[in-house]
Formats: structure tokens, sequence, C-alpha cells
């Protein structure tokens, strides 16, 4: 039976009120439920050094664009641009990093094969990266509507995925970016809607279930139909233009639109569930979610009905959510409909905060996130010293070398760029200024921070580490050969006066003395002196005076 336009949209709200009815909202347990909510929230939100890692990578393959394609007419061209859940700021540690290569200041015809053969000069760059150990799994997918090229950066852990002349991922991360101002619960509910559905094993494109796009405007076209509505319809933001700069000016003046709805994050994200589950049967029937419209809407593609329909907000006759597969479909109510069983048992009294867990994956239940473990860290990207040719320019034939350090661990620990290392703790939980004594009682892992627990010497320097998911491997006294990499020798620690003794300028990477401004004299030749650029320095060489930044 074929049910025109109206129709199945009236028949999508019946059976949402409904699926209500059947349902027990009970208020003190939906207050219960919202810090739990919060916290989950809370403890899956990027830190600043997430950030700083991302920004860092992607002044890096903006380096290495450049290397490959050199320059072309225009300055400053071609250029790498971050956009997906990056830009959107709807990303967790453990997310992607989406990249576009662009060849022009504006959009311009840019062929499918032509962006093929610009990844494949890329590849040709990352294979390199990847022998020398910078990089692992490069990837190239270039069968997909959107050709682009996979690879993760050794020292951070972080998967990037490029393409070329990506534009209209640019245009729609930005769009959405600016909408999420409007009202704070459109970028809370679709974070941890999206938490909730990559615990589930529901959120890739890949695997046909849903992209963060379908889920982000799911949860859009969810504030947009509340009784009052929290966002309005895309169209009236859109009305003078879908550019960035005429976006922007319109989403200010509907600062304080969702204002009459009152509604907590934990009722918008029950509700949402509710809605979703309420409409499994319609849409084989052509039902599809238009943001412009604010309202359900029938809708065929190519003269057919897709599995799962969400109209794009910027081409009307795409459907974003194309990928999702008939079994997968099946696959997403089940987690739909159980996540609302769990949530039932929730106010009901059955289940407390174990709910957390059920909902959002292991960990939470213990205070620690899913994918994150006290005892395995996230990797860090190697110590600022590493050079990096055809990245930064700093070191000579254009190309990007490691210390010379033992190969196991440069092998472990080399990446695209080093960043400062941060977050050092000691055990009362202040983070350490600078060297004050010549041992340490103890480190403790703290977002980048450092893998392993390190315990003192008797005198002086540190006795030994222990190897943590990457961490230091060897046993190194203070009077040994090396500290992690950085050479040096007979030098009982850290004093007051700086280093002693120290042999090359790889010497003690990146460290700060206790309590001076600068860098200590070097009795043999190696660092004279540096001033201090943020908390590591502009170190500076006595034979050339060169400032490298480290």
């Amino acid at each position: 039976m074929v049910w025109k336009k109206n129709v199945l949209r009236k028949k999508a709200e019946k059976f949402e009120r409904m699926k209500f009815e059947d349902f027990s909202l009970n208020n003190e347990r939906v207050l219960a439920l919202e810090p739990l909510l919060q916290e989950v929230y809370a403890s899956m939100r990027p830190k600043p050094d997430d950030c700083e890692v991302r920004r860092s990578l992607v002044q890096i393959f903006n380096m290495i664009a450049k290397d490959i394609y050199g320059k072309w007419k225009t300055k400053n061209i071609p250029v790498v641009v971050e956009f997906g859940s990056f830009v959107m700021d709807l990303f967790t540690t453990s997310s992607d990093l989406d990249l576009s290569v662009n060849f022009s200041s504006t959009a311009a015809d840019f062929p499918h094969e032509k962006k093929i053969r610009a990844l494949r000069k890329f590849a040709s760059k990352l294979y390199a990266l990847q022998r020398e150990g910078h990089v692992y799994g490069v990837q190239p997918i270039f069968a997909a509507k959107v050709p682009i090229l996979k690879c993760v950066d050794r020292g951070t852990g972080v998967e990037c995925d490029i393409s070329v002349e990506n534009r209209d991922g640019i245009l729609k991360s930005q769009i959405i970016r600016l909408i999420t101002s409007i009202d704070e619960r459109f970028q809370k509910l679709s974070f941890l809607m999206k938490i909730w559905a990559k615990s589930h094993n529901i959120n890739s494109s890949r695997e046909k279930t849903l992209n963060s796009l379908s889920i982000i405007l799911l949860v859009a076209f969810h504030l947009q139909t509340r009784k009052p509505p929290v966002l309005p319809p895309f169209s009236d933001i859109f009305k003078d233009g879908n550019d960035p700069e005429t976006v922007e000016k319109s989403v200010s003046s509907f600062s304080n639109y969702g204002e009459k709805n009152q509604e907590s994050l934990a009722h918008l994200f029950i509700t949402l569930l509710i809605k979703l589950s309420s409409v499994e049967k319609l849409w084989p029937k052509g039902l599809c979610v238009s943001n412009c419209d604010a309202a359900w809407k029938r809708r065929a593609w190519d003269s057919k009905f897709d599995c799962f329909s969400v109209e794009d907000f910027t081409d009307e006759f795409q459907n974003v959510a194309r990928a999702v597969g008939q079994a997968e479909v099946k696959q997403i109510y089940k987690c739909i409909n159980i996540s609302i069983q769990h949530i039932s048992s929730f106010l009901s009294g059955e289940l407390g905060v174990e709910v957390k867990e059920l909902l959002f994956g292991e960990g939470f239940t213990s205070g620690v996130p899913r994918g994150i473990s006290n005892s395995q860290p996230r990797r860090l990207m190697a110590s600022k010293k590493r050079k990096c040719a055809a990245v930064d320019g700093t070191t000579p034939n254009n190309k990007i070398n490691t210390l010379g350090t033992k190969a196991g661990r440069r092998k472990q620990s080399s990446s695209l760029k080093a960043i400062r290392v941060k977050g050092m703790r000691s055990s009362n939980g202040r983070k350490w200024i600078s060297c004050q004594s010549t041992k340490f009682e103890e480190t403790q892992q703290v977002d980048v921070a450092w893998g392993g627990i390190q315990q003192p010497a008797q005198a002086s320097g540190w006795e030994e580490t222990q190897e943590i998911a990457g961490g230091w491997k060897l046993t190194q006294l203070s009077n040994s050969w090396a500290w992690g990499g950085g050479w040096k020798k007979k030098c009982p620690g850290w004093g007051t006066g700086g280093l002693k003794n120290t042999t090359t300028w790889v010497s003690w990477e990146s460290r700060e003395q206790s309590n001076a401004d600068r860098w200590g004299v070097n009795q043999d030749g190696g660092w004279k002196k540096s001033t201090v650029w943020g908390s590591w320095g502009w170190s500076q060489n006595n034979k050339n005076d060169t400032g490298v930044r480290v």
C-alpha cells in the first residue's frame, strides 16, 4: 500500500503519540537520570590537549601537502582543511580527524578521477612515512562515492581520513557548529547519541549503519518537533542563504528560540528513542526526516524508497542515510528497543547507576569512560625535538627523521609531529611546574601524561620505570647512558644550576631547568642558552644561534 505524503506524516505522529501513551515517564526518576547523562557527557568530552593534538596534525598535513604538490598559481594553495566532528565540536578522543585537501580558494569543478590521482600521490608519501614508523594503517578507499585515504598517526593514535575538495563536508560541518549555538541541548544530545550509537556498533556508514551526520540530524529533527520547539526549521535559518557567513548572522536572531521549552537532557534523550521506535515500520513506506521543513515527509530516491531516509539540508535530493542496509535497520532498532527497556527499568526503580553502562558501554559505572583505561593511556606524539622535514623545514634534505635512539623505541614513539608533553602531576595531584628536587615521587597518568609509574632512587634520578601501553621500557639508573632516549652522563640528576656534562644537542629533550628562567649552561658545547617560549622554549644552538622550535 502506498500512502500519500500527508497520510504518512499523520501516521508517524499518531504512532508517536501511541508509543508515549504506553510509556510511563516518572518525572522523579527522569530527574535522577539527568545527572547520570551529564556525567557521561562530561567524562567523554575532549580536553584542551586533544584539540591541540588535532590542530597540530592539521598543520603537519598542510606542510606534507605542499611538499607533495608544491605551490599552485595561488599562494598558500593547496591547503588542508579540517571538517567533521572536530569542527562541529562533537568529537571524542577516539574520533577520526576528517581532512580535505583543497586546490582552490573557492568551490571549483574537480572531477572524481582527478581526486583519485591527487590521493594516490598523497598515499605514496604516507607509505614512505609508514616505512619509517611515523604512521600506520595507510589504506586508500577509492571506490566510495567520496574517495578517501586513511592513516593513523603512530604517536597519537588519531585516525585521519583524507579527501580532496570536500567542500560539501566542510560546509555542513560549519553550519552544524553554528546551529548548535542556538541551544546547548542540541550539542549535548548529539554528543550523547553519538556515544550511544558507537557503543552499540551502529555508527558506521561502512558497516551500513548510521553515519554521524544522520544521527545529528535526527537529534535536530527531534528538537524541531518538540512542543514548544527547541530549534527552528532550517529553512528559516537559511532564508538569506546557507553560506557560513550568512548563517552566522541568521543564527544570532534565534538565540532565545527554545527558551520556552524547559525539557531536560534526560527527557529529550528518552523521548528521542521513543520517537524513533514508534516509526520503525514506516521507513519502507517512504518516511523521511526533513530538517528544512521540520516535519516528516514522504520521499523516494531514484524512484525507490531507501531503508532509512534523512534529507540532506543543503541538497534536498540527497539522502544522508543512504548507506543504511535492510538488515542493519533491524540491528539499529534492536539497539533502540533494548535501550528503551533499560530506561524503563531505571524509571521503575529496577535499575540504578548501572544504566549508564547498559546505555553507553563498559566503564561508565566505575567512572572510567568506555575506550579509556587507566592501564592503557593514549599514546603521545614523541617529544618536540623530533625532526620533521617536509613538515616544518627544520632539517636538511626534506626528510622526516627521528632521534638517534634505539630502533624499537623509535618505532614505538615516532609520529608525524612532536608536541609538548603535558599533564604531569605530582602525587598530591598538582601539576609539576619545574623540577625542584633531585628525585621525583611519582607521576600519574592524566590524559596525555606519562604512561608509566616512576619511582625515586635513593639519592638521585629515576630508579626504574614500568612499561604501560607504550611507556618507558628500560630500567635506567641516574648514571646510565640514557633516559628514555635523551643522552646524558655523569649527571646526578636535576640540580639548581643547569645541566652538567651533557654531550650533544639531543640531550634532555625539551625539559625545563629547576629554578631558572632559561636552560642551564652546557660545559661541553651543546646547548648554550635559550629564551622561554610557553613552557618548553625556543632553544638556541651556541654554534650558529639558530632557533629551533621544540
